[in-house]
């Protein structure tokens, strides 16, 4: 049974939600689902703004088919080649064997890639700022190459002002029926599920973001219409500047992030309690992680969130200890910069994790380092207690 809904006069959400999938990408956990948005414009001519994934395919193919209520599909517009937004153009291509395909130059090789059918006559290709109209509606492309694959474009529709962004402004999390940000309260219920796409899968490309961005300014926007979340239509200014932000790795709020991996708790115990002096000195803003029991995704998230990050950690097998290490990995290869970091370090006969962890954060791009570390063997002991507490009035002054 279909399932679609009316996002203006001429256009329509084909989408459909998936909340049976486990991980995105096979990496990051999803305990809220996803959507994947398709968007369906009935004009002169139809044209289909990207598929879906195979997971929802039945009820994809359901909502086209009734939103076009015995019309033909005219065209497809493929903004992204990621498999969860184009795995269905061969079924489209079997119920509407005219149907065309526009894409850039590097969308029709990646179409050859990864499927089989014939593309002969059925391909426009346009390049930056080429437009097309279907009727009342004129459609100009933008590319937006590495946000996050080199052939993804966005499409601009001139007459309704609406902006079809790809993966760009797009959220984990399955819609619950309200397709609009205005249904729903995005600060609190989508925001950080926002953060945590945008920093695990678009965030090594600030730069190409800011890109896009700086294209977008020239643009009236009513409208943004993502892959994956809520449609946008009013606040705009909300979700551009969140992206403005994270692109340019400036912290979203001023607080400690203390990311702590602890064996048998002493690790643990040191960073309680350098929470607990941070609170005593005012800091309200303090968000703890047991990076054994967080995913590597969520540290991730919170680290463009706050400005000063801990890192406490045990020395392992004479190196820093491996959840630690696979955090401190995935921050440099995600271009993480511009935060103040601290380092507590234990070992009981050689402890080399503060060494260890300052040096692989050095190895970062502006990052900011406190020469305040702390260092215990075994146990923190009273006599070290105003050592740790040094660094706590450190942290609070920036912080506060």
């Amino acid at each position: 049974m279909q399932c679609f809904r009316k996002v203006t006069e001429d256009l329509y959400w084909v989408g459909g939600n998936d909340r049976q999938i486990e991980l995105f990408e096979n990496i990051f956990p999803l305990s809220k689902g996803v959507s994947y948005n398709s968007y369906l414009l009935l004009d002169e001519q139809t044209v289909l703004f990207d598929t879906a994934d195979y997971a929802i395919g039945k009820q994809f193919i359901e909502n086209v088919m009734s939103v076009l209520d015995g019309r033909d599909l005219d065209y497809i517009v493929v903004n992204h080649m990621e498999p969860d937004h184009c795995s269905l153009i061969g079924e489209l291509l079997l119920h509407y064997p005219n149907v065309k395909i526009i894409g850039n130059a590097k969308t029709f090789p990646l179409i050859e890639q990864f499927f089989s059918f014939d593309l002969t006559g059925k391909t426009i290709t346009i390049k930056e700022g080429d437009t097309f109209c279907s009727g009342k509606h004129t459609l100009r492309f933008i590319m937006s190459p590495m946000v996050h694959w080199p052939e993804a474009m966005m499409t601009y529709d001139e007459t309704e002002k609406i902006l079809f962004s790809a993966d760009a402004f797009g959220t984990f999390r399955a819609l619950n029926g309200n397709l609009f940000n205005d249904e729903l309260n995005f600060d609190r219920d989508w925001l950080d599920e926002a953060r945590r796409y945008y920093t695990n899968i678009v965030g090594k490309y600030g730069p190409q973001v800011q890109n896009v961005l700086k294209k977008a300014s020239s643009l009236d926007i009513q409208m943004i219409c993502p892959l994956h979340g809520p449609v946008w239509r009013s606040n705009l200014d909300y979700i551009l500047e969140k992206y403005d932000l994270w692109s340019k790795y400036e912290p979203e709020e001023k607080g400690v992030m203390i990311a702590y991996a602890s064996m048998y708790g002493n690790t643990e115990n040191m960073a309680e309690i350098l929470a607990v002096m941070l609170a005593e000195a005012g800091v309200k803003n303090i968000h703890m992680h047991n990076i054994s029991k967080t995913h590597v995704s969520e540290l991730i998230s919170d680290s463009f969130k706050y400005s000063h990050i801990v890192l406490a950690s045990p020395t392992y097998n004479n190196g820093i200890y491996p959840l630690m290490d696979n955090y401190l990995e995935d921050m440099k290869a995600l271009s993480l910069q511009n935060r103040t970091i601290a380092v507590l370090g234990n070992g009981s006969w050689a402890p080399q994790a503060t060494k260890l962890i300052s040096a692989k954060v050095a190895e970062m791009k502006n990052m900011r380092l406190l020469e305040a570390s702390v260092t215990i063997k075994s146990s923190l002991k009273e006599a070290q207690l105003e050592e740790l507490n040094s660094l706590s009035r450190q942290i609070a002054e920036e912080v506060l």
